[in-house]
């Protein structure tokens, strides 16, 4: 597999993080160290094996230890994963996620001064 090609499918993972995880700065390596547990480790892995053979074909003797196979595998499952995530739906889970916190503390303060009204008498 040549520098070329790997260097190819490391860019389109590259655009997807980009694209799906809000990622645009970086090489493959730091994007994936900056998604972090956004992605699960099954995901994770395949990723480094693609920053792996990224590293190898730069060296053109140890170009020829990228496993073809394994690599296309990996692609493959880290394109799809990345493709399946709705960037607009993260941030409507996120925010819901904070909503969600501040309507239960309301009801928790809400409760707590009943409650304190309750034990001074006044209601």
């Amino acid at each position: 597999m040549t520098q070329d090609e790997v260097s190819e499918k490391s860019q389109a993972i590259c655009t997807l993080f980009a694209d799906k995880l809000s990622l645009s700065r970086g090489s493959l390596e730091q994007r994936l160290r900056r998604a972090g547990r956004r992605l699960p480790a099954r995901i994770r892995e395949q990723a480094r094996v693609i920053t792996e053979a990224e590293m190898l074909a730069a060296n053109p003797k140890l170009a020829r230890r990228v496993d073809p196979d394994k690599l296309e595998r990996a692609f493959a499952e880290v394109r799809r994963h990345l493709l399946q995530i709705d960037p607009a739906d993260r941030r409507r889970g996120a925010v819901l996620g904070v909503l969600g916190g501040l309507a239960f503390n309301l009801l928790l303060f809400a409760a707590l001064a009943f409650a304190g009204l309750r034990w001074q008498g006044l209601i």
